[in-house]
């Protein structure tokens, strides 16, 4: 596909890299010139250097010719424009990143009058992940399938649990919970795990269930299930007012510490449930004062990653509490793994995945199409939900029948109300929502690793 990219920041960088990786044509457009330079020469992708939202700029990107255009700049009115000038220029679809919060609250009417296919809010996307696992604050990330239907969580198995030297085939018939374990992280190395794969203390295990499912497995091994009743949060800037918008209808107290003034007095007339402390929360002893060591949660989202991971740390010092840490660069992506900072959320990664998604699924044309898809395991594998066409070959066939790629797991079939944990003797259908866990990147189609047996 023809893809241009309006904004060479970091989520504009981030989507010419992956997109070029998946055989699009991308063309990258900035006011920079040194930046277009930079991006084209680093990722092999076409460059225009000129103002996004311009006719004559666009057409020199080839606007006519093009299947998408995603604006990603700084500021949300020069994007809409942009994607505005794109549909009559080209007629091509467009997707907007849209931040500020009081478009956000309008964003159907926006989407709606300006033909946008798809709009995307890094912020308040970081927000729904980070609320996520404060709900359910045992697992250090989780993925929603089927509209919330199905979850995938990603969990350490502790010191002297039961799931220690168990084989995974033992989980369901030992325990009597109804899950599937799909994929286990150990030493630095991934496993798609089959029947006889033995669980190990410390081993970070992603399994997916129905939420009530995976609470009784969580309960069975002894794990608390319980949602935080309140959270302490550093910084107060949209990913925060976002986050907290969420919290508090959970029944969730924030607590809110911002060092400018005037935010925390536009902060308290937007939030006036929320507890906003006007202080410094990088001064350890602010955080000590303001009960760091009571929170049963605690999450950095100031603008400066270095003082989000030293805030964190300091915090894990204090509190048993959940951790989560919001991160902006993929620099150091490798230390910060290393660290063991709990959850950390990259929104750029979540705005990256949700438009690989997007174009993904415009490019499949076989029958399955890409309805979700997460990069989990550090960036080596995928878990994809797809819809199952009528022009599926699998439709009907036993699974144990069908020749499945090596590290490859159909992990979940969805029909209608029905979740249902596949075995050897259970089948695809048309209309079902089928999730799969693998290390092939870059899936258009679930027929590129699920296939008959010939």
């Amino acid at each position: 596909m023809k893809i241009i990219i309006v904004g060479c920041g970091r989520v504009g960088r981030t989507l010419a890299e992956e997109l070029n990786k998946e055989d699009n044509e991308v063309t990258v457009i900035d006011r920079r010139y040194a930046v277009v330079e930079e991006i084209s020469n680093k990722y092999d992708v076409m460059g225009v250097a000129g103002n996004g939202a311009s006719y004559k700029t666009q057409m020199e990107a080839g606007i006519e010719k093009a299947d998408i255009l995603i604006a990603v700049t700084g500021s949300d009115e020069l994007n809409l424009l942009c994607c505005l000038i794109a549909k009559r220029a080209g007629n091509c679809q467009t997707i907007a990143r849209v931040r500020n919060p009081e478009y956000s609250a309008e964003i159907d009417f926006v989407k709606e009058s300006l033909g946008l296919a798809m709009t995307i809010n890094p912020e308040y996307a970081a927000a729904r992940e980070i609320a996520k696992v404060l709900r359910f604050p045992s697992a250090i990330k989780i993925n929603t399938f089927a509209k919330g239907k199905v979850e995938m969580l990603k969990f350490r198995v502790p010191s002297e649990s039961k799931l220690s030297d168990m084989l995974v085939m033992n989980i369901a018939p030992q325990l009597g919970a109804d899950v599937l374990v799909c994929a286990v992280e150990r030493g630095g190395n991934i496993y798609i795990p089959k029947g006889d794969f033995r669980l190990h203390e410390k081993d970070l295990v992603s399994i997916l269930a129905e939420p009530r499912k995976a609470s009784y497995f969580f309960k069975k091994i002894g794990i608390d299930t319980h949602q935080v009743k309140d959270t302490m949060i550093v910084g107060g800037g949209e990913t925060a007012y976002y986050l907290a918008k969420l919290l508090l209808p959970m029944g969730i107290g924030v607590k809110l510490v911002e060092r400018d003034e005037q935010r925390c007095e536009i902060l308290s007339e937007l939030l006036p449930k929320a507890q906003i402390i006007h202080a410094d929360g990088a001064e350890q002893s602010v955080l000590i004062e303001e009960g760091v060591g009571q929170a049963e949660a605690f999450v950095a989202l100031t603008d400066i990653d270095e003082e989000n991971v030293m805030l964190s740390l300091f915090a894990r010092s204090q509190t048993d509490g959940k951790i989560a840490t919001k991160i902006n660069r993929m620099d150091f992506d490798q230390i910060i793994r290393e660290l063991d900072l709990d959850t950390t959320v990259y929104p750029k990664k979540i705005t990256a995945q949700h438009i690989l998604q997007f174009v993904r699924g415009k490019k499949n044309s076989i029958g399955c199409n890409v309805e979700t898809m997460y990069r989990i395991l550090d960036e080596k594998a995928e878990a994809l939900e797809f819809v199952v066409n009528k022009n599926s070959e699998l439709s009907g066939i036993l699974l144990e029948d069908l020749q499945i790629k090596e590290n490859t797991i159909v992990a979940c079939i969805i029909r209608g109300r029905n979740i249902i944990i596949p075995r050897g003797k259970d089948t695809m259908r048309v209309g079902d929502s089928v999730v799969i866990v693998t290390t092939t990147l870059g899936l258009k189609d679930i027929h590129d690793v699920i296939r008959v047996k010939q």
